[in-house]
């Protein structure tokens, strides 16, 4: 076999009992930023990603999902916590040992044209990671080039074609064949969409349904856009202010949402039928006012300035994660101390 020929993960369903191949437990992310404050984007975060599944993680612009993201890949040093990867703890690992593990570990950036090196062919970019990682010799990697490319539904003429002279729809398609060359096991799509058209951004999303069958490989799948998360996710992680406030299977997630701002999430989701007034009054009951500063997080819980619902105690205690409670729980967990009392609001966003 040569060094191309990396063999893709089994894709094992989410309800398996296979070993997770991401696990993260109390990770901290602390930066100093241009004033000299510091800030904590990411505040004792655990969370889980399986074999061949997608983990959606939504919340509001600022909330620390990128950072989450990019801490994971090691492009940013965590404070404290750790970074369980196919067995093999990331937090501690530096120079050769870390390389050699980034060729599993890969992102597609947000915005396709600035992550893409304008002095270079597609050619090129597709092909550095295979050169970075020393794999295969240079026709392997000309014919895994152009096997990627075809995977991604662009033909050889292609390769000697500069990204500036390309749509956002087709860089993005350059992107994502960089991102999975090297055949990695977890990649981390910072919102690959948002930027692009509504009709491409269907077609994107299609062809990473269709490489993540074919390849096996792992998302966590980074957006704000709810519709294409559930669309996409097998599980959904929830975040707000550097901390995850829910998480579980998506179809439990959308269908009884139990924390207040991942109803008010849902309720603002855009809609122009008859229940649009209904859904904007919900999304304005649930959800008042601005994100507060990560410079002065409130304390207790974080969405007690926000929340219609909150007492004493959420502005003194910190809620923790638990497990919801009934029937089809189905391994949903919240981080609110009165989610019981709220179950049943609001109805009319409810999944049909």
């Amino acid at each position: 076999m040569s060094a191309l020929e990396v063999p893709a993960l089994e894709t094992v369903p989410p309800s398996s009992d296979a070993p997770a191949i991401l696990r993260i437990a109390n990770l901290t992310v602390r930066y100093a930023i241009d004033s000299g404050d510091m800030i904590t984007p990411v505040d004792d975060v655990s969370i889980e990603i399986y074999p061949g599944e997608t983990l959606g993680l939504v919340g509001e612009s600022g909330c620390g999902k990128s950072t989450l993201g990019r801490a994971i890949l090691r492009l940013l040093r965590p404070e404290s916590g750790s970074i369980l990867f196919d067995g093999q703890e990331l937090v501690r690992l530096e120079g050769r040992a870390l390389r050699a593990v980034r060729r599993h570990l890969q992102i597609i950036f947000q915005d396709p044209r600035g992550s893409l090196d304008p002095k270079m062919t597609v050619g090129e970019i597709v092909s550095e990671p295979l050169r970075v990682h020393q794999l295969g010799v240079k026709a392997d990697r000309n014919r895994a080039v152009t096997e990627m490319l075809d995977s991604v539904g662009l033909d050889p003429s292609y390769l000697d074609r500069n990204p500036t002279t390309l749509s956002g729809g087709q860089q993005q398609r350059i992107g994502i064949a960089r991102a999975l060359i090297t055949r990695p096991k977890l990649v981390v799509c910072d919102e690959p969409v948002s930027a692009l058209d509504l009709s491409v951004q269907a077609q994107v999303i299609n062809l990473l349904q269709d490489l993540q069958r074919e390849l096996g490989v792992s998302y966590l799948f980074i957006a704000h856009n709810l519709a294409v998360v559930r669309h996409l996710s097998d599980r959904v992680a929830v975040m707000y202010l550097g901390q995850i406030v829910e998480q579980g299977p998506a179809h439990q997630v959308f269908a009884r949402p139990l924390h207040p701002y991942t109803q008010g999430l849902l309720a603002s989701v855009l809609r122009t039928d008859s229940e649009a007034h209904d859904r904007l009054n919900e999304a304005q009951q649930f959800v008042k006012g601005d994100v507060p500063s990560l410079h002065d997080v409130p304390t207790g819980c974080r969405y007690n300035t926000r929340c219609p619902f909150a007492q004493d105690r959420c502005r003194e205690e910190r809620p923790v994660l638990e497990l919801s409670e009934g029937e089809h729980a189905e391994d949903h967990w919240v981080a609110c101390h009165f989610w019981r009392d709220l179950e049943g609001l609001p109805k009319t966003f409810r999944a049909r």
